[in-house]
Order: C-alpha cells, then structure tokens, then sequence
C-alpha cells in the first residue's frame, strides 16, 4: 500500500470513530464529557492531518500532524481512564469543560462539540470495554499507523 491510501483510510477510519460518537451521544444518549470532546478534536486533527498528507507532495508532513494528535490522543484518554479507575476523582464542571464549551466550534456546533456529561459517567461499554478503552485502543492504532508511515521508505 502507498501512503497515500494508508493515509486515507486512516482518516475515513477517524471520521467513523466521530460518527460512532455522535451516534453514542444522539441516540444512545451518552452525553460527552469534556476529556470525551477533547479526544473527538484529536481524532479530528488526526484525518485533517492524514488529508493534508494525502493531498500533498509531502505524506510525512500529514503523517507528522497526525502523530502529534494521537501522542495527545493517548495522554487525554490516559487520564480519562485514570478517572475511571479513581471514582473520588472527577472532572465534572471545571474551566476545561467551560473553556470547551466556549470555543467557536462548540458555540456552532453544540451537537458535536459541547462538552455536557461527567468523566466518571463513561462506564457504558462495549464488548466488554468501557467507550474510553476503546478510544485508547483506537489512538495507539492510529498513532503506530502515523508512526509506521513516517519511518517506512515512501512509495
């Protein structure tokens, strides 16, 4: 496979993990805490990343971008498991979810991007997994994908 395509469908991959997202929240009823809405604008950042490299004469460039979202990727679901495994500790209402709720994406698009449910409410699960676990399975994928496409010779 060439970068191109593996950048690609890493990016179709992120927009489907949004698109579940959104399904969790819309209809399923889950409401997104703040740590859940930062790691939507990481897998986010990480297609933009994998389009800007795909569309590019320099893939390493959106390889780059996407592995820097998903190293953050990985330290913000860390410490959405580290509330999930502490349950005293919580994240509820705090500045983050109220400079969240504030930025302009959340203000134009509150239905994707506003930050309303409690970091310790993310236990629903999954085949056996809580949503927050599966977002970190999904971060190391796609950070050793972006990693795998930096270090390996482009064709």
């Amino acid at each position: 496979m060439n970068s191109r395509t593996i950048l690609l469908t890493t990016a179709a991959i992120c927009f489907l993990l949004i698109a579940v997202a959104l399904y969790l929240q819309h209809v399923v009823d889950l409401l997104p805490c703040p740590l859940c809405v930062i790691q939507r604008y990481l897998f986010l950042a990480i297609a933009i990343g994998c389009l800007i490299g795909a569309f590019s004469r320099k893939p390493k460039v959106g390889a780059g971008i996407g592995l820097v979202a998903g190293l953050a990727g990985l330290g913000f679901v860390g410490k959405h498991l580290y509330v999930l495994a502490h349950p005293g500790f919580s994240c509820g209402i705090d500045p983050v979810e109220t400079f969240l709720n504030k930025l302009p994406t959340a203000t134009y698009l509150p239905w994707v991007f506003q930050a309303d449910g409690l970091c310790e409410n993310a236990t629903e699960g999954f085949l056996g997994l809580s949503i927050p676990q599966w977002s970190a399975i999904w971060f190391v994928i796609l950070t050793a994908t972006m990693l795998w496409v930096l270090v390996r010779r482009q064709r």
